[in-house]
């Protein structure tokens, strides 16, 4: 972790002007070794119009995008399997998540994007993703927001084996399951990824022949 320093926060003021309900006083970033954790002190007007001075710590990690792949005609989906050492350390016994596919944008367009992590994932080719909705994961403390996609597949898609980058350490297993299968993995505790779980409800709740048009 680096030494604490002040930068100067970008795109923002410390006066606030008109209606504003935020003005930023200090920002210390506190590590830059993989992604961006500051420190934050600001002042917030409450609903009563008076300003609190508060602290924030802020983890900046980009923003992603995530998948999910569907054969209508099956009512089958696929799903990765790939160990999550957060996961790991917060209890998960053996530190293995099965996840919708996903990654984070590194300045692509998110379609760019899933359809790069999907094929070096998994090995299918994404024909057509169409995007759904775009979701805060974590906004308490996190400042990533994922652009949540799907995409029907068949056979012929996979053009390669997947398991992901081994030189980003991605050890990847590749799993088809039927759509009532992965739900009933929610339900017993198997399935504990939060974007999974909400893109397998949306294909649940929206069932699958509607999923596949606009």
């Amino acid at each position: 972790m680096t030494r604490p320093r002040s930068v100067s926060p970008p795109g923002r003021t410390a006066h606030a002007a008109g209606g504003e309900r935020v003005r930023i006083v200090d920002e210390r970033l506190l590590s830059d070794d993989w992604f961006i954790l500051k420190k934050t002190t600001f002042e917030y007007r409450r609903a009563d119009g008076q300003w609190q001075r508060q602290a924030r710590e802020t983890y900046d990690r980009g923003n992603g995008a995530v998948l999910l792949l569907f054969d209508a005609a099956r009512a089958t989906v696929v799903l990765t399997r790939q160990f999550r050492f957060p996961a790991y350390v917060n209890g998960c016994a053996d530190g293995m998540l099965v996840e919708a596919c996903a990654g984070l944008l590194d300045g692509d367009d998110p379609e760019d994007c899933i359809r790069r992590e999907v094929q070096e994932e998994t090995g299918y080719a994404v024909r057509a993703p169409r995007k759904i909705f775009e979701a805060y994961m974590s906004p308490g403390s996190v400042t990533e927001k994922l652009h949540f996609f799907v995409a029907e597949y068949a056979a012929q898609d996979r053009v390669a084996a997947g398991g992901g980058d081994i030189a980003e350490g991605e050890d990847i297993e590749v799993l088809e399951l039927p759509l009532a299968a992965a739900l009933q993995m929610i339900a017993s505790g198997a399935i504990q990824d939060g974007k999974t779980i909400m893109l397998l409800q949306h294909a649940a709740l929206i069932g699958l022949e509607r999923l596949r048009a606009p």
